[in-house]
């Protein structure tokens, strides 16, 4: 009789790990959470008893995001690891990173990509006037924000939307629906 062998799946922070969290609190089987820097994130993993560890990074001109995304690798490889879900993780790769994990490595997004990529989505969902915004789980390509699109959910925008108000509403959703992607996701790998 054959086995299935349980598939390994890290978390990437770099904040305050609500996304995190949330696939704790739903009970995700979370083998390793990377920060690339001292994060909230870090300790939430910690208290829950996952396996941690910070790879920092530099910030600015100096930074060498080919080094930084070879020890990324090599961190991930060295524990077996399967799915990398990035969650709030602001470090950008090299291409390298996903001739390793191809579509193996998802990110998400607080707008309906391919609409308003970039840092500031929600700021910009609302300086344009759309009135429906929401968020994207996609596969981490080498394009910021340009992956193929695994799962997308709406948020209707309300005339008093201010950027903070807006953004807590998408979180509620993304913390959902991030977490039952991740759950098929691991079916698949």
């Amino acid at each position: 009789m054959e086995t299935k062998q349980m598939k390994k799946l890290a978390v990437l922070v770099s904040g305050v790990g609500s996304l995190l969290e949330a696939m704790i609190r739903d009970n995700l089987p979370i083998d390793f959470v990377l920060a690339d820097r001292s994060c909230r994130g870090i300790d939430i993993a910690q208290t829950a008893g996952i396996e941690t560890e910070i790879l920092p990074r530099t910030f600015g001109k100096t930074f060498d995001r080919y080094g930084y995304t070879l020890e990324t690798i090599k961190v991930l490889k060295s524990r077996h690891i399967d799915l990398v879900i990035m969650a709030g993780y602001m470090t950008f790769f090299a291409p390298v990173m996903f001739k390793h994990f191809g579509k193996r490595i998802t990110n998400i997004h607080p707008s309906l990509l391919p609409a308003f990529k970039g840092d500031h989505a929600v700021r910009d969902a609302l300086e344009f006037g759309v009135k429906i915004t929401g968020t994207t789980i996609h596969y981490a390509t080498e394009e910021l924000d340009n992956g193929p699109i695994i799962a997308q959910e709406a948020v209707p925008i309300l005339d008093n939307d201010t950027v903070e108000t807006l953004w807590e509403r998408i979180k509620v959703v993304e913390r959902r629906l991030y977490t039952e992607t991740v759950r098929k996701l691991l079916k698949d790998v």
